[in-house]
């Protein structure tokens, strides 16, 4: 009787139970986590700096004075992309909130050659919705999934609120979009941004409490169906050339990569993910106990088979270090960038904060 002899596949060297420890430094997803909290401790800094510097204007001069952070201006996308249009239409740099377009610009960059990863890996608003989700699992063990019927139309949400950002943006000519920015709104647009969370209404309050409590239930509330700014990089994702690729050969159908994803992408039913739901936080490739089966990476992985006396091909595709130079790298080379240009800091004279920003709440657009 003729038996079917059963090829055998080396799992990762280090791994226990297909997991790398948290501390091994292969480990993607301790990389990705040490980025994000960096990310995070980077945006408190940015609004606690940028609170203080409000206040010292609102009191005419008489509380502490911390410099205004410039890194502010990557919370202002609308600014970012209506001064995108404004240097398309005029090619030159525009006169305030230049630093706000090349941030956009970096994390652009970054969703154009790494899928979805500056809301996996930078995103504090991603960082916090997973937070929210591991508290979810500690508390009641599980996650709720919604049903595809519900899902799907759902997912689209985002898509309509980014139609709505980029008609506001975009539907503006470069003289009107240098008004605007001039006028007191622009000048303070992002004064006004933080007014809205200090001075914020019951209704909006209410649906803050809903959004975070139904996040602890439902993995990525937010980021799933309702952020426009993950909607628009995701368009722009579409064109990576690095994707989670996957080597049905050595594949042995465990689920894991599945069962793992953030993003309830079924990746081991597929040879390359080309969602635009793909964040590229590479969960699944770290929950795949196969060596060079499960790569996020231009190339598809080879497999490796386990033959005695051969030496172990390493896995190929980018490691979570390699991720955190790039994206960290592509982020800081903006800042550096717009430092050289001299448009980091908007050339506001102070003066006219002093007067501008106690009158913030009166002044509309």
């Amino acid at each position: 009787m003729s038996e079917t002899k059963r090829t055998r596949w080396q799992r990762r060297q280090g791994t226990t139970g297909g997991k790398l420890p948290w501390n091994d430094w292969r480990n993607a997803l301790t990389w990705r986590k040490a980025t994000q909290y960096l990310l995070l401790a980077i945006n408190i800094y940015i609004g606690v700096s940028f609170y203080f510097w409000v206040r010292f204007y609102e009191t005419g001069g008489t509380s502490v004075y911390i410099p205004r952070p410039g890194g502010i201006e990557g919370w202002l996308p609308i600014a970012g992309l209506m001064n995108a249009r404004y240097t398309v239409e005029t090619g030159l740099l525009p006169p305030i909130h230049a630093a706000s377009m090349l941030l956009l610009a970096a994390f652009v960059l970054i969703s154009l050659l790494f899928k979805k990863a500056f809301c996996s890996w930078l995103c504090p608003v991603g960082t916090l919705s997973e937070l929210l989700a591991s508290l979810g699992m500690k508390c009641m063990g599980r996650h709720f999934t919604l049903p595809r019927w519900l899902d799907i139309p759902l997912r689209g949400l985002k898509y309509v609120l980014l139609s709505f950002f980029l008609y506001i943006a975009l539907s503006i000519p470069a003289q009107g979009i240098q008004l605007f920015l001039m006028s007191p709104y622009g000048i303070i647009i992002d004064v006004k941004m933080l007014n809205f969370f200090r001075h914020i209404g019951t209704t909006t309050l209410a649906c803050v409490i809903i959004f975070t409590v139904a996040s602890l239930f439902i993995r990525h509330l937010w980021c799933r169906y309702l952020c426009p700014y993950g909607a628009l990089l995701g368009l722009f994702s579409l064109f990576s050339p690095f994707k989670i690729r996957r080597n049905a050969d050595s594949c042995i159908d465990c689920g894991k990569c599945a069962k793992n994803c953030p993003s309830q992408i079924p990746v081991d039913k597929l040879i390359q993910v080309r969602t635009i739901e793909c964040t590229g936080c590479m969960t699944c490739v770290e929950s795949c106990p196969v060596a060079s089966t499960l790569v996020f990476s231009v190339h598809a992985p080879s497999g490796t088979q386990r033959i005695p006396h051969q030496k172990t091909q390493q896995q190929s595709g980018l490691s979570g270090a390699t991720m955190t130079v790039l994206v960290l790298g592509i982020v800081f080379a903006a800042v550096g960038i717009a430092m050289l240009a001299g448009v980091w800091e908007s050339p506001v004279p102070e003066h006219l904060y002093f007067r501008l920003i106690p009158q913030a709440n009166m002044i509309g657009h």
